[in-house]
């Protein structure tokens, strides 16, 4: 984050997870309680991401997001442009129809900073807990360790690795 701050003289905003949350969290599944069950799952997506996700688009209009279609089915429905009836934004996604391919030549062209944990084997970089590096041949159906998709409605995918 740093890199990119100071390549664009920006300061990027981060939000946390409020750590009473995290901390109850913890209390009422234990460290590893997001492997149990879907609704304990779910419940850890909300702490870690999505009320942090909430309270930084708060005030905004427009949401610029770096999705693609092709990292994942439940992307392939997205549009250009959209309106997030959940956080009450325009969400606009230019990157849809690029492949990793062509993000990454973009990325190297343009010397732009990335995180490290990429050359690791990372495709995505998400919360601690889902995230992992997997092989390129397995990137479409294992990047993450609990995606809604993949852990949550199917958990033939489920993984404590």
């Amino acid at each position: 984050m740093d890199a990119t701050n100071l390549k664009y003289d920006v300061k990027i905003n981060v939000f946390f997870p409020k750590s009473s949350k995290v901390e109850k969290l913890y209390q009422t599944q234990g460290i590893n309680g997001f492997y149990e069950s879907i609704e304990n799952r779910k419940e850890c997506c909300y702490v870690r991401k999505i009320e942090p996700l909430q309270r930084a688009l708060g005030e905004l209009s427009i949401w610029i997001t770096g999705l693609r279609a092709s990292q994942s089915i439940t992307r392939e429905k997205l549009n250009l442009v959209e309106y997030d009836e959940i956080n009450k934004v325009i969400k606009v996604n230019p990157l849809l129809l690029w492949s990793e391919k062509d993000v990454w030549a973009y990325i190297k062209e343009n010397k732009v900073p990335y995180n490290s944990l990429h050359d690791e084997g990372f495709p995505s970089i998400g919360c601690a807990p889902c995230t992992r590096a997997v092989k390129p041949e397995y990137r479409t159906f294992f990047s993450w360790k609990c995606s809604s998709y993949r852990c949550y409605e199917n958990t033939r995918f489920k993984t404590s690795t």
